[in-house]
């Protein structure tokens, strides 16, 4: 785990990021195409691809690692029902995580582990912007600075991964999931909101919250040992 992740920065706008998003479309549509001819080694590709992503997006809403595995087979059933209704206004992959958030948020409501996305509302921020970089750095809304007082050696140890791990895994799921996408799989703002069904006002709240109540933990962490 890089520096970069440990703070919420992972993403942002580089352009390699964008020639790698770019050649996974392009890879995507060639397999889709496959897909729907009968290819089955298109869909073992998409599989290996996406299986251990979807599994852990939808452990963000479901009580057991084993009702997640179950989510992620229904969706790939889903999949298979429904590519030839597959229009491409989106990609794919926002396509499939959709129907995977919207299976793993109803089994999670019927579990009384979640609420869904529509009952959030904004609210103020939990920590103060100044403490954030603005909108015209190259990675906007990210940490400004590491924790003061701390050699970044000591961040950078293996030992803070389990903490952040345990802070993420401690969130409210929809805080979970966003920081999670954004964070730690990379994806962009338009991404999560599409394949979340969540406005970018609720994105960019849920967002901030799971990433300063991340923060306190490492924070309160460095500082206790």
């Amino acid at each position: 785990m890089t520096m970069r992740s440990k703070f919420s920065a992972i993403g942002g706008s580089s352009q390699t990021q964008r020639l790698r998003y770019a050649r996974a479309v392009e890879d995507e549509g060639a397999l889709i195409a496959r897909l729907r001819s009968g290819d089955e080694s298109a869909f073992r590709a998409l599989i290996d691809m996406y299986h251990a992503m979807l599994v852990r997006v939808a452990r963000m809403y479901v009580s057991t690692q084993a009702v997640a595995e179950e989510v992620a087979q229904e969706t790939w059933l889903a999949v298979l029902e429904g590519i030839d209704r597959f229009e491409g206004r989106s990609s794919f992959k926002t396509w499939l995580f959709r129907i995977l958030t919207n299976r793993a948020k109803t089994r999670g409501i019927r579990e009384g582990r979640s609420l869904p996305f529509s009952a959030l509302e904004p609210d103020e921020p939990a920590v103060e912007p100044d403490r954030f970089h603005g909108g015209d750095h190259n990675w906007p809304g990210h940490w400004a600075a590491p924790p003061t007082g701390f050699p970044e050696e000591r961040l950078l140890a293996g030992e803070t991964r389990e903490v952040l791990e345990r802070a993420i895994e401690a969130l409210p799921p929809t805080q979970r999931a966003v920081i999670s996408l954004r964070d730690i799989e990379g994806w962009s703002a338009e991404e999560v909101c599409n394949a979340l069904t969540v406005s970018e006002t609720n994105q960019r709240v849920l967002l901030h919250r799971a990433r300063a109540a991340v923060r306190a933990a490492l924070e309160q962490y460095l500082e206790e040992s």
